[in-house]
């Protein structure tokens, strides 16, 4: 068949039907416009299938030969922009397929093109094109995900001595190290690391072989072409896809790649959070690099944080992806449906949020390289005299003097009344608890010694949590080290 020929079909189906499809009816169900992002994987799948169709002595080493000749012309031309995607093709596959029939009749290679699609189906054709497509978008977010760590690690480093009031409900709770503050964002990403680890592994399997639904009456050889493009486990054992209807009708592997994605961009949003709260001049903590915000078109005077409180609605729109395709899946009757068709676009937009997301990230918070100085420049700016004066509002060392005097020998609920006296004196006298006189002091408890003094002030405060996972610094220098080493060793 020549490119006219197929193109006058406009489908593989058409000698079926008695009259064309309404332009109408094409764009309402074509996808070539969105779903030719895949055509590096729909070519990466179809080399493995023709290799295997050789290698099953399904088709001839001069068709295979052709067949190879042809798909690596096409990958040149797309990569060249000189490719012509057709609307009246419907989707990346045909318009792949249409191209390599016509260039292989050209070049005499007869109908070797016709061949390709031996033993397969649309239907397992782009399960598998998707999942390729999503293993490597998964190894780009993993390398994001360790380059915003790295940045969160840098900044950790730089202020483990700094002193940050530790808030819940929004108010002064206890005094932490601001590298505290940062490695439990470190936390957070590194465990989202562990999720895209995981979706990972149940997206590297193979569908293609399950042909519609039912499989396929060719002696085809799956484990090889799942050998072939890496579908394999960590012992390099071929993974595929063992039931023919689940391999083609289910899309669980994107809605658990979206939930991890959501998860992620959540942590993200928590971030942003504090960062809109902190740069404000009611906090003034920190200050992130101009290229990173913007003016107002009245009020000269302002710095909005447009970069964190983009990312916070983004987060929104991630969420909604994953809402949307759990709902696309839930009525489907098995086995494929055209409704899967609208996986795609919510696949696409979510790994592209992600991915922009993560990359304006790990630069605003860790600084850009200056190629001509070699010299990091922007990053997050700390101000820790303003935090330090804020974590001077709260009381935040009144659990230091519960635990005090418990370690009197006071029984912590009857200490934490104590000292509820005890804030409520420095209340009316206008002053924190550390600058309480000692008999003032003692008159809420005798036990009270001079000695007190060391546990109100805020950096005793800090160092006294020296258990796992606390906020002393030499704890956070531990764990920030820890972090260090995972991340080399990835």
């Amino acid at each position: 068949m020549s490119q006219n020929q197929f193109d006058k079909k406009s489908t593989a189906w058409s000698a079926l039907f008695s009259e064309p499809m309404s332009d109408l009816v094409k764009r309402y169900t074509a996808s070539v416009f969105f779903d030719k992002r895949l055509w590096q994987a729909d070519i990466q799948g179809s080399l493995a299938h023709a290799e295997m169709l050789c290698h099953q002595k399904i088709i001839s080493a001069e068709d295979h030969q052709a067949i190879q000749a042809g798909l690596r012309t096409i990958a040149a031309d797309i990569e060249a922009g000189r490719f012509d995607w057709q609307l009246s093709l419907e989707d990346v596959h045909f318009n792949i397929e249409a191209r390599l029939i016509a260039i292989i009749e050209a070049s005499g290679g007869g109908d070797a093109g016709k061949r390709l699609h031996t033993g397969r189906s649309r239907n397992d054709q782009v399960a598998t094109d998707v999942r390729l497509w999503l293993r490597g978008e998964i190894d780009l977010i993993l390398g994001l995900l360790t380059e915003l760590q790295k940045a969160l690690l840098e900044v950790a480093e730089d202020n483990v001595d700094v002193i940050l009031p530790g808030f819940t409900h929004l108010q002064v709770a206890q005094p932490i190290s601001f590298g505290h503050h940062m490695l439990a964002y470190v936390e957070m990403f590194s465990r989202d690391g562990e999720r895209m680890v995981d979706v990972r592994r149940r997206t590297n399997r193979l569908p293609l072989g399950a042909a519609a639904l039912a499989g396929t009456s060719y002696p085809l050889d799956r484990e090889r072409v799942a050998t072939t493009l890496g579908m394999v486990d960590a012992q390099g054992q071929p993974q595929v896809c063992q039931n023919s209807l689940d391999a083609v009708s289910d899309r669980d592997f994107a809605i658990e790649f979206t939930a991890a994605a959501s998860l992620c961009m959540v942590h993200i949003s928590r971030f942003s959070e504090e960062l809109i709260l902190w740069m404000s001049q009611n906090f003034g903590f920190i200050q992130i690099a101009d290229r990173f915000t913007t003016g107002s078109s009245i009020m000269p005077q302002k710095k909005n944080p447009d970069v964190p409180e983009l990312a916070r609605g983004k987060t929104g729109r991630v969420v909604g992806h994953l809402m949307g395709l759990i709902t696309l899946m839930k009525g489907q009757p098995l086995a494929y449906n055209k409704d899967n068709q609208e996986d795609k676009e919510p696949l696409f937009d979510t790994v592209d949020t992600l991915k922009d997301t993560l990359r304006i990230f790990a630069e605003m918070v860790g600084g850009q390289l200056n190629p001509e100085s070699g010299v990091k420049e922007g990053g997050i700016t700390v101000h820790p005299e303003a935090m330090t004066r804020a974590a001077h509002k709260g009381y935040a060392t009144a659990t230091d003097l519960a635990d005090y005097l418990v370690k009197k020998g006071l029984p912590f609920r009857d200490a934490h009344e104590t000292v509820a006296h005890a804030v409520k004196a420095a209340i009316s006298h206008e002053c924190d608890l550390s600058e309480l006189p000692l008999n003032v002091l003692q008159e809420f408890n005798p036990s009270i010694e001079k000695d007190v003094y060391d546990v109100l002030i805020l950096r005793g405060s800090l160092n006294a949590r020296d258990i796992l996972g606390g906020t002393a610094p030499t704890q956070v220098r531990l764990q920030i080290e820890r972090h260090q080493a995972r991340l080399t060793r990835q």
